[in-house]
């Protein structure tokens, strides 16, 4: 049953759009905040580099793997129960990083800690699709990203202001902090927004075979992985720059070090002007054409790129302007795609935000390391990367439209039968 055939409920309960975005920014920041104290922490514990890097990319495995995992069990046990869960989880795996004796504790505490903030990733989209349906959620999951989106930007600065002025456990002391009043304002305002009475419907029993068969659901609906994957390709394949910036304006191009962190926050404006965009062209452009028509602008700015970087003209002014409409397509396009693949099957919305998740963690992984495989020539590898993804991206969108439309036409032959 697709979105476009299933009712929509007239009544919805109501979660506050600002405490949906602080449970998904507590997941998002904890992935950046640590990453400029981990030489402080390595000199505190006495610990490698290569182990305190495992704090980073196991944060990311856990945010990769949970978001498997809490959808499904929303679906079944409801909303707010689970995310009160994760986020316990977040506050004690915070905690438990503050005291870390040593580092394999650590790092073990920062896999907790990621398997307890992705459940605000993974059920904050999934509240917003419960309360509002397809147009509306589009716009209000564009407001989200535009509050969320502030993380990534300024968790690298507020890391190193803490880990040099109190030390690095105080950036643990206040993602616990953070944790702690997230899961209070969960616990008071957030009502259950899952369907009672429908299947999965919270309460049901849970059961691996119940899980892999909602999996099965999506994994064989051309639909869903068609917008999961055109999403990833369309949004985290931006991960692939990322990843490069710094050999690329310090190495290539021969700037000051700290420039990479300024033109990188100018790229996140990007992703924050796209977003704020959405939200206000949802109202008048479908969902599907805005998905297609921001992608085609961040296909059209990554080919201004590669061709800069095989003519040799190169320019810290013309990355900038390039990767910005590139981060502004991908503001616009994240939204969409995501409303278009939890919107293909009603029943499991959940399940369906978990691995529309994990899709998109998977893509920006895998761009990365696509990328990293060009170090010699790191602009020239990341805009081949994210040209690439962005064409994989549309030909994945025209495959789930297509599909989409005639599931639409058969439940509709089906209706009138």
């Amino acid at each position: 049953m697709t979105a476009a055939a299933s009712p929509e409920p007239q009544h919805r309960a109501h979660a506050p759009l600002w405490l949906l975005a602080l449970v998904t920014f507590s997941g998002t920041l904890a992935m950046h905040i640590f990453v400029p104290a981990l030489p402080i922490a390595a000199a505190s514990l006495g610990a490698s580099v290569g182990a305190m890097q495992m704090t980073v990319s196991l944060y990311i495995f856990g945010l990769a793997v949970g978001q498997l995992v809490y959808g499904p069990l929303a679906d079944r046990f409801g909303r707010r129960p689970v995310l009160l869960w994760g986020l316990g989880i977040y506050c004690v795996s915070g905690l438990a990083a503050a005291l870390a004796p040593e580092v394999h504790s650590l790092i073990a505490a920062r896999l907790f800690q990621a398997m307890g903030g992705c459940a605000g990733l993974v059920l904050g989209r999934s509240i917003v699709r419960d309360t509002a349906g397809p147009q509306e959620a589009t716009r209000r999951l564009a407001l989200m990203n535009l509050m969320v989106t502030i993380g990534p930007s300024l968790a690298p600065l507020i890391g190193g202001a803490l880990a040099t002025a109190l030390g690095w456990r105080s950036i643990f002391h206040a993602l616990f902090g953070l944790g702690v009043v997230g899961f209070l304002f969960t616990w008071r305002m957030l009502p259950e927004t899952g369907a009672p009475g429908a299947p999965g419907a919270p309460g049901s029993a849970v059961s691996a075979r119940d899980l892999a068969r909602n999996y099965g659901k999506l994994l064989r609906s051309p639909a869903f992985l068609g917008f999961s994957v055109g999403g990833g390709c369309a949004t985290t394949s931006m991960y692939a720059f990322i990843a490069s910036a710094p050999f690329i304006f310090v190495d290539q191009l021969h700037r000051p070090a700290h420039e990479a962190g300024i033109y990188l926050a100018i790229l996140v404006s990007g992703v924050w002007l796209g977003s704020f965009l959405t939200s206000r062209l949802i109202s008048r452009v479908r969902v599907d054409r805005l998905m297609i028509r921001s992608n085609a602008l961040s296909v059209a700015a990554a080919f201004v790129l590669l061709g800069a970087a095989l003519s040799g003209h190169l320019s810290v002014p013309l990355i900038v302007a390039s990767m910005f409409m590139f981060t502004v397509g991908v503001g616009m396009a994240s939204p969409a795609a995501l409303t278009q693949a939890i919107s293909v099957n009603p029943q499991v919305i959940g399940s369906a935000s978990g691995l529309y998740g994990f899709t998109q963690m998977a893509v920006g992984a895998l761009c990365t390391a696509l990328a990293g495989m060009g170090h010699r020539n790191p602009a020239l590898a990341s805009a081949i990367v994210l040209a690439g993804a962005g064409i994989v991206a549309q030909l994945s969108f025209a495959v789930a439209l297509r599909a989409q439309r005639r599931a639409d036409a058969a439940a509709a032959e089906t209706l009138s039968a």
